[in-house]
């Protein structure tokens, strides 16, 4: 049941949103993990709530915050007028939106640059345009202005990055990114994050492509649709089980799933293409194979990696905590199940290798994000050649022009006139 959001002094009712209240918590600054864990708890609390007025919702969010001793972020909420000074982004067809800090940053991250140095030049170009009185500035200015700055203030080779980055965004070319990887190797939570900076809005789990097909296909008539990617072999109408090894079985049941889902992943691919709309396939199933699509779109930008944890205390650790997190998920039967998971892993390593795909060792999170966002990175610089002036238009061309190389704080100097 929905919980409805009245509001009194403008008459109307919404139902309540979490993506909603997770942006108004990142305009007061709040990082995305933080705001999301703030707007989950928000939704439990409302849970069973069938109606709750704006003026409440606000006090839940205010107690929340103090709660969590989040005073920087209570005090913007509170009050958005002692927000910092705006400074207008004029886009294409002077539409024009507040410079968001958070959004520059994570454009930053997004082009390969570690969160604490992308708060750092965010916050000298919002510092140094507000110190010049400049209200206004156009996004290529914006553009060629965070070029110069990461050029000069951090290194050539990030500046290089953000171009690349920049140039594949105003290119409309569509972006598909797979993550494969064994049962608790990081794959949901890793996609969400990776597509939180890189602004992909949606997220396949190859998993919910088997439920679907599942309430489709009776388990009577398809059993190793129905299996675990771990003991589908179970189910194969194999003569030779007895002379074959327990690691060929596995990775035939498994194959066999691969198969059976390969079509609904290309059909998600598909329309995710056919769209021009950033994806995330993720799960056991994104198999190295898939890659194959990228002949079939040319277009799209095709980057695959797989996510794996290669210490078996580790791995049952993280089994033993999607139990608590979320019990539904049993991690009893998984934990019973090690070995065959652990060989599906090994198997799902090989194919990797055998496809020539990243693997990426998934011990700490922010490390896993940042390497495959330089992935990405790298995949679309084989395919750059552009320069600042292609990129950026008037705004470096100008500078390129009068042969000299301004720093951008002198570029920030004649915005200001």
């Amino acid at each position: 049941m929905k919980t409805i959001v009245f509001n009194e002094p403008e008459n109307t009712r919404v139902p309540f949103l979490r993506g909603i209240l997770i942006r108004s918590l990142l305009d007061t600054g709040l990082p995305f993990e933080k705001a999301f864990e703030m707007a989950s708890a928000v939704r439990d609390e409302l849970s069973g709530t069938p109606e709750v007025s704006s003026r409440d919702l606000r006090d839940r969010v205010i107690r929340g915050l103090e709660k969590r001793g989040f005073a920087e972020a209570l005090e913007l909420y509170r009050s958005p007028s002692a927000a910092p000074a705006r400074i207008l982004v004029r886009g294409p067809g002077e539409r024009a939106n507040a410079f968001s800090r958070g959004r520059h940053e994570r454009f930053l991250q997004a082009s390969g640059m570690r969160p604490e140095k992308a708060e750092a030049v965010t916050g000298m170009i919002f510092d140094q345009l507000l110190a010049s009185g400049i209200t206004s500035i156009s996004t290529s200015e914006l553009g060629y202005l965070t070029y110069l700055c990461v050029q000069q203030e951090v290194s050539k080779r990030a500046a290089e990055r953000y171009l690349v980055w920049m140039e594949f965004e105003q290119s409309g070319r569509p972006l598909v990114v797979m993550i494969c990887g064994a049962v608790g190797t990081g794959k949901s939570t890793i996609a969400t994050e990776v597509a939180h900076l890189l602004d992909v809005v949606r997220i396949q789990s190859t998993d919910m492509l088997r439920e679907v097909m599942r309430m489709m296909i009776p388990q009577r008539l398809l059993p190793v649709l129905h299996a675990s990617s771990f003991n589908a072999w179970k189910f194969l109408p194999i003569q030779d089980k007895e002379d074959r090894g327990r690691e060929q079985l596995i990775a035939d049941g498994y194959r066999s799933q691969v198969g059976l889902l390969q079509v609904a992943c290309e059909a998600a691919v598909q329309r995710a293409v056919e769209e021009s709309v950033p994806i995330i396939l993720e799960g056991v199933h994104a198999h190295p194979d898939l890659l194959e699509l990228g002949s079939k779109h040319p277009e799209a930008l095709m980057v695959h990696v797989t996510l794996a944890v290669l210490r078996p205390k580790e791995l049952k650790s993280r089994l033993r905590g999607r139990g608590k997190q979320v019990p539904h998920r049993r991690a009893k039967r998984y934990l019973n199940k090690f070995d065959a998971i652990w060989s599906l892993q090994s198997f799902l390593l090989s194919e990797a290798d055998r496809c020539e795909v990243p693997i990426i060792t998934n011990q700490e999170k922010e490390r896993s994000i940042l390497q495959i966002i330089l992935q990405v990175n790298q995949e679309l610089g084989r395919h750059f050649s552009g320069t600042p002036q292609e990129v950026f238009g008037d705004s470096a061309a100008q500078d390129e022009e009068s042969g000299e190389r301004k720093t951008w704080r002198q570029f920030v100097r004649d915005l200001s006139g």
